[in-house]
């Protein structure tokens, strides 16, 4: 359980991490202003401010996330008239330190009770030193001050030029499809290392025969290794795929089979074994596919791999729309550790696969448009490249929370549902 549970946090936090690091990389390539880069989540145990961005560690060794400016992170005006802070000023009396915590031993600084502040435009901090209303001030506040927040995670302050919608549309469409990139190019290269460390070679997809088994349906009608099977019955025969089909169609059928051995073809006429397979009977005749451990063949197993992953995620999210929802059809962080538990009993190449599929997987449905999700910040993006205006702010605020809220109630009841596969019924 231990191991299960360390893999658990390993995968989950990779998966989320990578997808924060596209956002990241990405608005700071825009000149977005990424307030804070977390791992985990929680309360801090360490923190690090560099470049305009703080860099933390959270104590909860769970994923993670980015904070850009103006539009993932809280708004400096939750310092609210009558706020205590302390402020630290340059050598031009401009404010380039606030403390708005509880915390006030952080610095030594003017005590100021705040009247009012424009972070954002403006620039400036209005309040009375010491708490004394005969003494109201105003102090110009530098562009790249720093903010102690309530929790204790000093950041930048945000003005308008280096906010997230401040930035051209095509830089905002790339930072918010960025994440979902980075989820696809993991589970490509995952994909990729998975074929190289498969020891005896990776499958072709070719309709050479592989190795055939001692005794099996297969070795009594005289098939060898090296031989290209060309028809099964009256399917032709391109690759693995189309002879595993055949085969498992015909248990217990007499079937014309052909196959090229040293140049010639042959002909020959076998019953596929009836075996049961999840309660239903398929054929089977004895046979493995073909291996290589070639670079090129590594390299084209993991592209392959990917290609066959996506398409089977959309072809359940497609099934979804047309055959109808079903909580079962979907899988939350319950459904993640009850997946990890069982690749970790297949070892190395388990966990890779495993986090190779939800990796890409996370990609796709963070695509779909929907509220809260990249998918759904992309379609505002294209509605406004469509009317060729920003949509309001408060519009998109009132859309996303919306999106967000459903979002919630959906994890709650898919991780009950989880519970209740995994671990109750």
């Amino acid at each position: 359980m231990i191991i299960t549970i360390i893999t658990f946090i390993i995968v989950f936090g990779v998966l989320v991490l990578v997808h924060e690091y596209g956002h990241y990389f990405f608005a700071k390539r825009a000149g977005i202003l990424v307030r804070e880069f977390s791992i985990g989540m929680g309360p801090k145990i360490w923190w690090r401010q560099s470049g305009g961005t703080t860099y933390t560690i959270r104590i909860l060794p769970l994923g993670g996330y980015v904070r850009l400016a103006g539009a993932d992170d809280e708004d400096e005006n939750e310092m609210r008239p009558g706020t205590p802070v302390t402020i630290q000023l340059n050598d031009k009396d401009e404010v380039v330190k606030i403390n708005a915590s509880q915390k006030t031993g952080l610095f030594h600084g003017i005590p100021l009770r705040m009247v009012d502040n424009d972070l954002t435009d403006g620039l400036w901090i209005k309040g009375y030193i010491n708490g004394d209303e005969d003494q109201l001030v105003t102090y110009n506040v530098d562009h790249d001050a720093l903010i102690t927040e309530r929790d204790g995670t000093v950041v930048q302050i945000a003005p308008k030029d280096v906010q997230f919608n401040s930035a051209s549309l095509p830089a905002r469409m790339m930072t918010n499809f960025a994440g979902p990139m980075n989820n696809f190019i993991l589970s490509l290269v995952v994909f990729i290392i998975l074929g190289f460390t498969l020891s005896g070679g990776v499958p072709t997809n070719s309709n050479v025969i592989g190795n055939v088994n001692h005794h099996s349906v297969a070795a009594q009608a005289g098939l060898v290794a090296g031989d290209r099977v060309t028809k099964v019955g009256h399917s032709q025969i391109n690759n693995w795929a189309d002879l595993s089909t055949a085969i498992s169609a015909r248990p217990g059928q007499k079937t014309a089979f052909t196959y090229k051995r040293n140049g010639r073809i042959h002909t020959t006429t076998i019953q596929p074994k009836a075996v049961k397979v999840n309660g239903q009977k398929v054929g089977q005749i004895g046979i493995l596919e073909q291996t290589s451990t070639s670079f090129t063949d590594r390299i084209n197993f993991g592209w392959q791999r990917f290609i066959q992953s996506g398409t089977l995620i959309f072809g359940v999210l497609g099934h979804m729309f047309t055959h109808g929802f079903s909580l079962n059809d979907l899988g939350g962080p319950v459904a993640i550790y009850a997946g990890t538990s069982e690749a970790t009993s297949l070892g190395v190449n388990g966990v890779l696969n495993f986090l190779a599929l939800l990796s890409i997987n996370l990609g796709i449905v963070n695509l779909l448009p929907i509220p809260a999700l990249d998918g759904g910040k992309l379609l505002l993006n294209i509605i406004e490249a469509i009317i060729r205006r920003p949509i309001p702010e408060r519009a998109e605020g009132i859309v996303t929370m919306i999106g967000f809220l459903l979002l919630m109630i959906l994890m709650i009841l898919v991780t009950w549902n989880d519970i209740e596969r995994y671990f109750i019924r």
